[in-house]
């Protein structure tokens, strides 16, 4: 029987390419080339000297131009600050923040869908709002409260972080929860289960595209800020974007070369990172933002 379903599906033929459809493949083509390109001019010229990339930023190293390691090397070694301090601390701000976005909007857009209180509602609204704000329009007075309040930590940012967060991923929680069936919980309450009980241990797991999906934006956002971490943070800490600054020196003096392999260094991680979960993304963000 197995044998002759295998053979009824080898018989299927195959759907035809329209013409429409060849001209769409072949456009979407051209853009991802575009979208590629900078990635690798930026890891060609990581191997080349300042010269080198002055001169020609697009053409390939040569015997003359090619510099092996050393601009990583110049790039993790620059000033007085560890670069593995640099790593260390942006791989903390980045899975402490996205942890704490996490665990606090889930919880809380489940509760904001299964309350449907007027203060629920509000809570919700003010979230959604939040994504409608520009950082530029707060970020003076935040930079002042968080210097007043002590926030100026990798422990402090991520509570920054946090309310940053919380509204996309708020937005995007609430709109899986509509589409969890209310029987299931029901049926958990009836058993005994607490609230706690059953959000970890049913709603959470059915909650898991849309989870590594707000995952995913949120690493990428935390990942590669550069401005909340300037405002805030002491001096004493950087992560990598500021670490990279920090490479413009003074009176137009910039280390292009260690700055392009410091670049490469950063996205390498988070590039590993998108394609390990990539297939969750547009499950998780269309069942987050489209159903119910």
């Amino acid at each position: 029987m197995a044998k002759v379903e295998a053979k009824a599906k080898e018989k299927k033929p195959k759907k035809k390419q329209t013409l429409g459809m060849k001209i769409l493949t072949a456009l979407f083509t051209v853009v991802s080339i575009f979208y590629v390109a900078p990635v690798v001019i930026v890891f060609m010229n990581s191997f080349k000297s300042n010269a080198a990339i002055s001169r020609g930023p697009f053409e390939l190293p040569t015997a003359d131009t090619f510099v092996g390691l050393q601009s990583y090397i110049t790039g993790m070694f620059y000033g007085n600050h560890p670069f593995w301090q640099t790593i260390a601390c942006s791989l903390f701000i980045t899975v402490g923040g996205v942890f704490l976005i996490l665990f606090c909007t889930s919880m809380c857009a489940w509760y904001i869908q299964r309350s449907n209180t007027v203060l629920c509602k509000i809570i919700y609204y003010f979230c959604i709002f939040s994504m409608v704000v520009p950082f530029q329009m707060v970020m003076f007075t935040l930079s002042k409260t968080a210097d007043t309040l002590h926030l100026t930590s990798p422990w402090g940012i991520l509570v920054i972080y946090l309310g940053f967060g919380a509204g996309l991923a708020v937005f995007m929680f609430s709109g899986f929860v509509k589409s969890i069936p209310l029987e299931i919980e029901e049926a958990a309450d009836v058993d005994g289960a607490g609230p706690l009980r059953t959000f970890f241990g049913i709603v959470l797991p059915i909650m898991k595209p849309t989870f590594i999906s707000v995952a995913i934006l949120e690493t990428m956002w935390i990942w590669n800020d550069y401005l909340l971490p300037y405002l805030i943070l002491d001096k004493s800490y950087r992560t990598i974007p500021i670490h990279i600054q920090y490479l413009n020196g003074s009176y137009g003096h910039t280390d292009t070369s260690a700055i392009m392999a410091l670049i490469v260094l950063s996205i390498i991680p988070i590039i590993i990172f998108y394609f390990a979960c990539q297939k969750y993304i547009i499950e998780g963000v269309v069942a987050g933002a489209v159903k119910g």
